[in-house]
């Protein structure tokens, strides 16, 4: 099996969220599976220099928004990855530092459009044989709006590869105008209500779903969810239209960067065969770390942590609101790591300072700090509105920190609830609520802090997550077989 797997980030490469990570961690687990991997990668600035070795395929003139690109393909090297990287290097659209969609505004780039048009160009002429080098893909795997458009380009191909599209977000659409459209000079064709128009403008996100030959997203759940006006984003009816060929993969995670037994960041090691002392040494060492001098009695009080954007869709805001009312009728602390809305980072300061050693709050991230709260907190706080798939719970379930989330996506695929009835049957490894609101999630919080008393059953809970495989050998499977 040839498969080129096209990504617009891909960690450690370049990363801006949650697809950088499966496009390290699936790719990885499809080359071990015997797959013929290439990766197709915008040849962002700060990609280029993270590179150890490249060579130039050639030269493709590409089209873009009423100009014509001369673009250089290369093909490179890097520890992290046993196969090859194919870059899409073109100055003109991708030199530039920092965020590799928004600009120092923190708005989309203005030429967003064209950049993934010609990428998309690029990825298709690639997926054919263009060079001639004598490898040729019996499927692509596109990634998100940024690989949308690859689809309808490969439409009349000779021999055409298998497409898959993979929405990590629906959020995100990819939209543009309609005067765009023919400046990028794409086909008349292409224009209608089946193809890849969206509300007068287009979507590269619609044509990845509607000239793919499977969709897939990042969960079971979602899958479901995104076939409903409230997850649908204008485009539910079309998803229900093609549910016979959407499937929900569960995301895996790095196993080796994100282990207890193996975490480079962690003063100490632990495993599901031996959780303490280790466990309860990060708790410490954690504590330390925003200068308190934590005692035994310290120490075996409950510690709740969260990190991420500090964004509605995060449940931020539900957090900050429970947060009095648990200090006040129960012994819990709380560390809060993550940047966003400047309101929430308020809310965090004006929290720490109020309630000193209670609140340990710190804005931006840091990806120690990240590892150390994974392991040394007690319950991690997850408690996102949506969530397509989520990591952290994952990499919490597998550091024994009992994750507590919002019953959506991919949180309510691997978050069973802690009811007395899960309890008896030995499945359960968290805590789920059911309302978005702040009442249900200090309910829950509430349920989860009476358990934390009863150290035999917490422990089993704890050990019902550590004992689960989250790796990506068996979403790599499912993938495999959807590409066959």
């Amino acid at each position: 099996m040839k498969l080129l797997f096209v990504t617009s980030e891909a960690y450690p490469l370049m990363k801006t969220g949650g697809l950088g990570d499966v496009a390290y961690g699936l790719p990885l687990a499809l080359h071990e599976q015997g797959v013929d991997v290439r990766m197709l990668l915008p040849g962002y600035r700060d990609l280029l220099v993270r590179l150890e070795s490249a060579r130039m395929l050639g030269w493709l003139e590409l089209w873009g928004a009423g100009r014509l690109h001369t673009v250089r393909i290369l093909e490179a090297r890097q520890t992290d990855y046993p196969f090859p990287l194919w870059i899409v290097d073109c100055p003109a659209l991708f030199d530039r530092p920092g965020n590799p969609y928004l600009g120092p505004d923190g708005l989309d780039w203005p030429d967003n459009g064209e950049r993934f048009t010609v990428f998309a160009r690029a990825a298709a002429a690639l997926a054919t044989d263009v060079f001639g080098q004598g490898w040729r893909a019996g499927a692509v795997h596109l990634n998100d709006w940024q690989a949308g458009l690859v689809a309808p380009l490969l439409e009349d191909a000779a021999q055409r590869p298998k497409r898959i599209f993979t929405i990590h977000n629906l959020a995100y659409g990819g939209h543009f105008p309609r005067h765009l459209y023919y400046l990028l000079g794409l086909p008349g064709e292409w224009w209608h209500p089946e193809g890849v128009e969206f509300y007068g403008g287009f979507s590269m996100l619609k044509a990845g779903v509607v000239y793919s030959d499977i969709i897939t997203t990042v969960s079971p759940t979602y899958a479901r969810e995104i076939c409903t006006p409230a997850f649908g984003y204008g485009m539910e009816n079309l998803l229900q239209s093609r549910q016979y060929k959407l499937f929900g993969i569960l995301n895996g995670i790095d196993t080796g960067t994100w282990s207890p037994a193996l975490d480079r960041y962690l003063p100490a090691h632990y495993s599901s065969s031996q959780i303490e002392p280790g466990k309860q040494a990060n708790k410490r060492a954690l504590l330390e770390h925003f200068g308190l001098k934590p005692d035994q009695a310290l120490l075996e009080q409950p510690l709740l942590g969260a990190v991420g954007r500090l964004v509605e869709q995060k449940g931020i805001d539900m957090v900050l609101a429970a947060i009095p009312f648990l200090l006040e009728y129960t012994q819990a602390r709380f560390v809060l790591v993550g940047s966003g809305q400047h309101n929430f980072e308020h809310a965090i300061r004006e929290l720490a300072q109020r309630y000193p050693g209670r609140v340990l709050g710190f804005i931006g991230y840091d990806e120690r700090l990240a590892h150390l709260l994974e392991a040394g907190s007690d319950l991690f706080l997850m408690p996102s509105r949506f969530e397509p798939c989520g990591l952290n719970q994952m990499f919490s379930l597998n550091y024994g920190t009992l994750p507590v989330v919002y019953h959506t996506g991919g949180l309510a695929d691997t978050v069973v609830n802690a009811t007395t009835e899960n309890v008896r049957a030995g499945t359960a490894n968290g805590f789920v609520f059911y309302s978005p609101d702040t009442q249900a999630l200090q309910g829950t919080l509430l349920w989860a802090l009476q358990l934390y008393e009863n150290n035999p059953l917490w422990r089993q809970l704890q050990l019902n997550g550590m004992q689960h495989d989250f790796s990506w050998k068996q979403s790599a499977h499912r993938y495999l077989e959807l590409y066959q």
